[in-house]
């Protein structure tokens, strides 16, 4: 069974490259643009990685990863913070992230090897 990948991600050209490049390793892929969609969608489909933004609408993404690993179900799902805030690292780590990274400096096919790298 192919593992699951949620983004939750408002940029819409983001989350298309992220799809495109994702799909040729057969995950399945699901999408929220806001947060309480994203909070919604991990309590459905319980996903293998999650690929959260910060800035989200409805929900940030440091307030949906607290409650992620607030979840006795959820918490030990592994959750890739993908954000344009570069002096976050520290804050992300310490609610439960298992890698930050700044979208700015990341390529799409850099953010693809790392989730094939913890989806191993």
């Amino acid at each position: 069974m192919s593992k699951k990948v949620l983004i939750i991600e408002d940029e819409q050209t983001l989350v298309k490259a992220l799809i495109e490049s994702l799909k040729e390793d057969k995950y399945k892929i699901e999408v929220a643009l806001d947060g309480e969609d994203g909070w919604q969608k991990m309590k459905d489909i319980k996903p293998d990685l999650v690929l959260l933004d910060l800035i989200l609408p409805k929900m940030d993404g440091f307030a949906l990863l607290a409650k992620i690993k607030a979840d006795e179900e959820l918490r030990k799902i592994p959750v890739m913070i993908l954000t344009n805030l570069s002096d976050v690292t520290d804050k992300c780590t310490q609610l439960g992230a298992v890698e930050c990274l700044v979208k700015s400096d990341e390529s799409i096919e850099h953010i693809r090897n790392k989730v094939k790298d913890r989806l191993k």
